[in-house]
């Protein structure tokens, strides 16, 4: 039976508000004068996710709980502009958003909703197994409710992602998703020790590749229990946002990882994603196209760092 889907995105859809400030931390004052304005859209981790692999020709297929409200209407008309199959399951609680602080120099700051969600929220099972069934792979984002999605995921035979992002390496919030995927994103920059913290997520968990973006500093891929540095990508034009950065990065990994190319190919496909998203005004949202992405990937193979 021929896949129907390339990557089913899991959870992750939202609207973001972004508001441009003169430095993170914010100095205390009665007011700011905020330039360029104040802007509303929809775009949160799995819109992004979803948004860069449909760029990049993946069949993609994004299924969330979303409201009957205004931010809900964003991101539906965000999935029909850009040609991504939504399923939205009703939300009472209303869609996910976040007011997003962002610095002169790129950095944000996320103040997240935590009124848009219930303990009781749930995925219908029926739905997500017979979407992943048609799927080549699902990436779950670790919002309510998507670690409930996750057996579901597995009895349907599918491959699984998830993006950690901040993750300290204790919080048990992520254990769930970080153990039950095959491919493991994250950053690195809450962790004291990187390569301890891929190395128990390879030895605890199912992940054959785990990837900690660094930043400036590029990423840490270890795969076959080698630690590979993946050096930065040039960025195309002047860095304004760090917003998307890490969707970006894992959306080229997967195109990569699909086509069958290599895991440290796939870091540096990842790499140029993220460097082209830092260029890309938080306020609006836009993905690089394969063309694009390949004629980044120059320079050296990355090396190893340390193996066994």
């Amino acid at each position: 039976m021929t896949a129907e889907i390339d990557v089913l995105v899991v959870g992750g859809a939202g609207v973001d508000t972004i508001v441009h400030v003169p430095e993170l931390p914010v100095p205390l004052a009665d007011s700011h004068m905020i330039h360029p304005g104040i802007v509303t859209r929809a775009g949160q981790s799995g819109d992004f996710v979803a948004l860069g692999t449909s760029a990049l020709g993946l069949r993609t297929h994004h299924i969330d709980l979303i409201g009957d409200d205004h931010e809900g209407d964003l991101v539906r008309a965000l999935h029909r502009d850009h040609g991504i199959a939504l399923t939205a399951v009703p939300q009472p609680c209303g869609t996910k958003r976040a007011v997003n602080l962002v610095g002169p120099d790129g950095r944000r700051l996320s103040l997240y909703d935590a009124t848009r969600w219930a303990e009781t929220d749930r995925l219908p099972e029926r739905t997500l197994h017979d979407l992943a069934a048609a799927s080549r792979h699902a990436h779950v984002v670790i919002t309510q409710p998507c670690a409930h999605a996750l057996p579901v995921l597995r009895a349907a035979g599918v491959t699984v992602s998830t993006d950690l992002h901040d993750w300290d390496g204790t919080n048990p919030y992520h254990e769930p998703f970080a153990l039950a995927a095959d491919l493991v994103f994250l950053s690195a920059a809450a962790l004291p020790d990187p390569e301890a913290t891929l190395r128990r997520i390879a030895a605890r968990g199912r992940a054959r590749v785990v990837v900690a973006t660094a930043g400036v500093d590029g990423a840490f891929l270890l795969h076959d229990d080698e630690l590979t540095h993946v050096p930065p990508a040039e960025p195309p034009a002047p860095v304004v946002d760090s917003n998307g950065a890490g969707d970006a990065f894992a959306a080229a990994f997967l195109w990569g990882w699909l086509g069958g190319r290599p895991p440290r190919h796939c870091a540096r496909l990842g790499a140029v994603a993220g460097a082209y998203a830092c260029t890309v005004p938080s306020t609006r949202v836009a993905a690089i196209g394969p063309q694009a992405l390949l004629a980044g990937v120059t320079g050296p193979v990355p090396g190893t760092v340390s193996g066994g």
